[in-house]
């Protein structure tokens, strides 16, 4: 379904790390937006909803809703740290076209 690169799961492993709740885990989803037609989020999350796919990748917990399930089948994040830029990749092969901020894709 989804992979995390190491350099992801350590990144979202330090931001885990710092809630002050219990977590159940980080949930990735796609919603309409975005300057493509879909976009990427990512929210950690006290506890899973009704119908949610929960993976385990490591000791990170990603909780996936139904309806995104399709959109990011086969999808890798990757977390990027450059002079320029840093924040988490999407590498989807359901992504048809992407726009250049690298959070939002047509399928």
């Amino acid at each position: 379904m989804v992979s995390l690169t190491p350099t992801a799961q350590r990144a979202i492993g330090r931001f885990m790390e710092q809630a002050e709740v219990p977590l159940a885990g980080l949930r990735i989803s796609v919603s309409d937006g975005g300057c493509s037609g879909h976009k990427y989020t990512m929210q950690l999350e006290t506890e899973a909803a009704a119908g949610d796919l929960s993976l385990r990748i490591g000791e990170i917990t990603i909780l996936v809703d139904p309806a995104s399930q399709p959109l990011l089948e086969g999808c890798t994040i990757d977390f990027v740290e450059t002079l320029e830029e840093s924040g988490f990749k999407f590498e989807n092969p359901n992504a048809k076209a992407a726009c250049n901020c690298g959070k939002s894709f047509a399928a």
